[in-house]
């Protein structure tokens, strides 16, 4: 594909959903499905959801669990550390709704696994 075609979707955001058993940190054991489900219904809501837009998917490890949890969007590779409904309500309108990147959701360069 070249450069000047566009992707098939404009942005999409990849939420870590592992989870370990071995007692090690994982984004699972910090509500990973649930800003998952909240930011999917969030795009679907406000019409953002489709070819062209946004999509919305779920990831096994994407090896930052020490800044877990993590989103990353493509195609920026902005990688984003969560807490709450109000931090995915925020990445939605913001980034993927307006092209802003969250600041003071970033993760640390630093952190990873």
């Amino acid at each position: 594909m070249s450069s000047d075609q566009p992707s098939y979707y404009e942005r999409h955001i990849f939420f870590c959903l592992n989870r370990r058993t071995n007692g090690e940190n994982c984004c699972a054991d910090h509500n990973a499905e649930a800003a998952f489900d909240r930011c999917k219904a969030q795009v679907k809501a406000q019409g953002l959801n489709g070819p062209g837009k946004v999509r919305v998917n779920k990831a096994g490890c994407l090896d930052r669990c020490a800044a877990g949890p993590v989103a990353v969007v493509y195609p920026e590779a902005v990688w984003y550390t969560y807490v709450d409904q109000q931090d995915i309500d925020e990445i939605v309108e913001s980034h993927l709704k307006n092209g802003r990147i969250v600041e003071r959701l970033l993760t640390p360069p630093h952190l990873g696994r």
